[in-house]
């Protein structure tokens, strides 16, 4: 049995650890420890999905996977809907957390995308609760709601028509009151698919020549808006993100592949562009939103 530690903290600044873990995988079947497990927000998660998704893809077998022994963990997992998306990627030893109370808000529970319809279903349920804590949290107007439905629906949407594959998207509200001494709102959504090189090459590759590369490819659509379609008016969704997210001062990375690519504002100290890193199959993308600062 290969055992994969889980770091004590799993969030959008260290899945990618756990997941060059994963892609270094033989075949041997893996056991995720997640015992020490202290702290995991909505990357965590759905990374530790995405995780066990492709190592039962590698070895042929089901992973399992060690809960926190921490009580708080467990229920914060429970009321975020993890161990109900967990069942279908892992074999689940230790006890489940039940449902509790806590001071931080959930957005949306972990959610699988597989079609419009699910992408439809999540801007619904988000709508609402949105409203509230984007308004009295993080200080954003009343119209700031339409703004961030767009966001989660065309990173939704990027799993349907860039990935074609299945994937998962979570949302939460935080008091970073040590890291950033504010209220932030964490998304994350990650696929199984063919990634943006792949997704791009067709329409692309060619004009990079030896150049094309994940890293390339995430800089032509991140960077230079290209598109898998040949219709210049189709595929903008990454950058109508990247637009609302730098007006809101807030951060958004994506892995593909082998690389990170990353639009970093002057609170956050991630670099711009990672690349070399062991190939993850899909896409994996965090956005950070910050309450506003009163000048």
């Amino acid at each position: 049995m290969n055992v994969i530690p889980v770091p004590g903290t799993l969030d959008h600044r260290t899945i990618d650890g756990l997941l060059d873990q994963v892609a270094l995988l033989g075949e041997e079947r893996s056991l995720f420890d997640a015992r020490r497990l202290r702290w995991i927000d909505p990357s965590g998660m759905v990374g530790l999905l995405t995780a066990g998704a492709v190592t039962a893809q590698k070895q042929g077998a089901i992973p399992r996977l060690e809960v926190p022994e921490s009580t708080e963990v467990r229920g914060y997992l429970s009321r975020m809907g993890f161990f109900n998306s967990a069942q279908e990627v892992f074999e689940i030893e230790g006890q489940r957390g039940r449902d509790s109370n806590g001071d931080s808000d959930v957005l949306l529970e972990v959610t699988s995308i597989a079609g419009n319809a699910d992408v439809h279903d999540v801007v619904d349920r988000v709508q609402q609760r949105a409203g509230v804590i984007l308004t009295s949290k993080l200080g954003y107007s009343v119209t700031s709601v339409v703004q961030f439905s767009v966001i989660l629906s065309e990173v939704c949407q990027n799993i349907i028509e860039h990935a074609e594959a299945p994937g998962w998207v979570a949302a939460q509200a935080y008091n970073w009151k040590h890291r950033l001494g504010r209220f932030v709102v964490v998304i994350s959504v990650m696929d199984l698919g063919r990634g943006f090189r792949r997704s791009l090459s067709d329409e692309h590759s060619s004009r990079y020549g030896d150049r094309w590369s994940d890293a390339t490819a995430l800089e032509a659509a991140f960077l230079h808006g290209l598109t898998r379609f040949s219709d210049s008016g189709r595929g903008q969704g990454i950058q109508q993100i990247r637009r609302q997210v730098r007006r809101w001062d807030g951060a958004i990375t994506i892995r593909s592949g082998t690389a990170r690519i990353g639009q970093v504002p002057a609170w956050d100290d991630s670099p711009p562009l990672v690349d070399g890193m062991e190939p993850f199959p899909g896409s994996q993308i965090a956005i950070v939103l910050p309450a506003k600062v009163e000048k």
